[in-house]
């Protein structure tokens, strides 16, 4: 089961680099993309905000722009 979110859509370079910096992290991240353009209700709310990495359990937010440090302060807060 994937405990994050990226909610994100195709062409989006800043989706892509926040992809590149989950991929990074030392430890493994267990997300999945949800692709905004498939929802209408994520559209609305994110359309002008991605990427943003969603925290499913808690439903909080990791908005961009972020760097590795604030991504791995916000999953370890969520660990």
């Amino acid at each position: 089961m994937n405990t994050y979110y990226l909610f994100s859509t195709t062409g989006c370079h800043l989706c892509e680099q926040a992809e590149q910096l989950l991929q990074t992290l030392p430890e493994p991240v267990d997300y999945s993309i949800k692709d905004i353009t498939d929802n209408e209700e994520w559209m609305s709310r994110y359309g002008i905000r991605i990427p943003v990495l969603h925290h499913k359990t808690s439903a909080d937010e990791l908005n961009w722009p972020f760097d590795a440090d604030s991504l791995r302060h916000f999953i370890q807060h969520h660990a």
